[in-house]
């Protein structure tokens, strides 16, 4: 239930997801306050308060909150979203302190993963990009295992991974299937273009994450051998892994793999030339 309502807000249906933290809200007064799920979900109602830029609410709702809970670190990443929301970065950064030095302990890696990210905006802001670009690696860094990409849905920085990748990442192709898209989502449905494919059934059996991650270089024109140098693995993982893919999809060909992965979501959409518009 809790990954649903996340889903209503990487899908920009910012209201539809405040609605489902308040009900979830209602249902957590059966819970003791102190209970971690409880405070979680508070700070998830007052991040959606922020993401449809009730300040004033989202203001309100942090001042709500105890002394123990609004040190907990989902607390502190929805603070420091409001503070940047609110032209702050010093304050965000301040927020965000005790969690991205560790001292906070027991964070979700999403939460993790979305605290890096803030921080690496807020940085960038204060003018230190190295920071900034640290702090973008850790957060990709947090995210390739399961290709969690919601906090980088949630806060689109284009700007910032264009410029990072132009740097030494470990997360070249994740970084540019974030990048795709978002690109995606900016440019909405074109008019007068076909309507999009019906959605294939899901996959029986689930991707690995190592599968993910040799997926994500099937569009390229890498090789396997390629791709196994930039996975820093042998050449007969990468071909097991995309015999593994071709098993799971149901085929039998490179280009056929990568259709069905988009179709189904797992990959960015393929982008139009000019020319083809």
């Amino acid at each position: 239930m809790r990954q649903m309502r996340r889903l209503e807000l990487a899908h920009g249906r910012d209201r539809e997801a405040l609605a489902a933290f308040r009900a979830a809200e209602r249902l957590a007064d059966r819970l003791a306050p102190s209970h971690p799920l409880v405070a979680r979900d508070r700070a998830w109602l007052l991040y959606t308060l922020v993401r449809l830029g009730d300040t004033e609410r989202a203001e309100q709702a942090l001042s709500g909150l105890g002394v123990h809970d609004s040190d907990r670190a989902e607390a502190r990443i929805a603070a420091s979203a409001l503070r940047l929301a609110r032209d702050n970065p010093d304050a965000a950064a301040a927020a965000l302190a005790p969690v991205l030095d560790g001292s906070v302990s027991e964070i979700p890696r999403m939460w993790l993963a979305l605290a890096f990210l803030l921080g690496a905006i807020a940085l960038d802001a204060l003018g230190d990009p190295d920071a900034a670009g640290n702090a973008l690696e850790r957060a990709l860094d947090l995210a390739e295992p399961d290709g969690a990409l919601t906090p980088f849905l949630l806060h689109p920085v284009p700007g910032l991974l264009e410029r990072h990748a132009r740097h030494r990442t470990a997360h070249a192709a994740l970084a540019a299937e974030i990048r795709g898209l978002l690109a995606g989502t900016r440019a909405g449905p074109q008019h007068g273009a076909p309507p999009p494919p019906s959605r294939p059934e899901p996959l029986l059996e689930p991707l690995s994450g190592s599968e993910v991650r040799v997926l994500r270089y099937l569009p390229t024109n890498l090789s396997a051998p390629e791709i196994a140098r930039e996975l820093s693995v042998s050449l007969n993982t990468v071909k097991t892994h995309i015999r593994h893919l071709y098993a799971k999809f149901g085929t039998h060909h490179r280009a056929e793999a990568v259709d069905l992965a988009r179709a189904l979501g797992l990959l960015a959409p393929a982008r139009t030339s000019p020319a083809s518009r």
